[in-house]
């Protein structure tokens, strides 16, 4: 499955993006896709994620209460809605793709076996 990443941008900050991921075919019910971002010089990092089938949700402590992952399964496409930006939210955002089957909605960036190929967001003070 290839995984398409779109919608970044330049914002000042208070200012909101929407981030999308299309896949490029159906996913399957128990999979979760996951975002994740990467700032200069720093690791890539988790930002939240969500289960195909269920819509459960799991977010980083920093994003919590301004980013909102969502999913539409007939587009096969996952949203990440970003509002309230701040400076530090300046990152590489990535789309990943998560196979097991399970509960957990993983955080670790080595359980996610699909990539999309990153989209810049530049929040200006």
């Amino acid at each position: 499955v290839q995984l398409q990443a779109s919608g970044g941008g330049s914002v000042q900050a208070g200012g909101s993006l929407r981030l999308s991921c299309a896949a490029s075919r159906r996913l399957i019910s128990g999979y979760v896709m996951g975002w994740f971002r990467q700032a200069p010089g720093k690791e890539r990092e988790f930002v939240a994620a969500v289960r195909i089938s269920t819509g459960r949700t799991n977010y980083a402590d920093s994003v919590k209460g301004r980013f909102t992952i969502s999913r539409d399964n007939a587009k096969n496409t996952v949203y990440l809605e970003m509002n309230s930006l701040k400076p530090e939210d300046t990152a590489v955002y990535y789309c990943a793709l998560d196979r097991r089957v399970g509960d957990t909605l993983a955080t670790l960036r080595g359980l996610y076996d699909y990539w999309g190929q990153g989209t810049l967001v530049t929040v200006s003070s």
